[in-house]
Formats: C-alpha cells, structure tokens, sequence
C-alpha cells in the first residue's frame, strides 16, 4: 500500500468535485474538522484509494475504478464546498 496526499485524487474527482478538486472543502463526519481534501491521507492499493483525514482517520472518500466505470463515495463528509483563492 501507498500512502500519498490528497493531490494525488485530483483527477478522479474532477468530474464530482470540480476541476481543482484539491481545493474541496470537506467536512469530516468523525471530528467535525474542516480541511482541503489535498490534506487527507490517500491510501492506494490495486483496489482503489482511499482518503482518510488527517485529524481522526475516518474515511472520508473512496474510489474504485472497475471496467463498467468508476465509483466514488463521500461516506465521511458531510459538507463540501470549495476555498476561493
């Protein structure tokens, strides 16, 4: 397993989150905190990757690629927005 930053999503989530979504704006459903997600902690594994926050550990977005397409969750988010430079 690799553990990256929250960049390394960007373009998985482009689509879902918008074109910088480094900047995305994510509330964690575990602590409350309020961070980017190019803060979180990215695990990549040949299933997919997993996003967890800096914070408490809780899982706040996955996502697997499969041949019919691919699937994102937000299971530990509970609000987004973006951050205006």
């Amino acid at each position: 397993m690799t553990v990256v930053d929250g960049n390394a999503l960007a373009g998985a989530l482009a689509e879902h989150l918008g074109a910088d979504a480094t900047s995305a704006l994510l509330r964690c459903a575990g602590c409350g905190g309020d961070d980017v997600l190019a803060r979180t902690r990215v695990h990549v594994t040949a299933m997919g990757a997993v996003a967890r926050c800096h914070g408490c550990d809780t899982v706040l977005v996955t996502v697997v690629d499969t041949p019919v397409g691919r699937w994102v969750g937000l299971p530990g988010v509970r609000v987004h927005g973006t951050i205006n430079a």
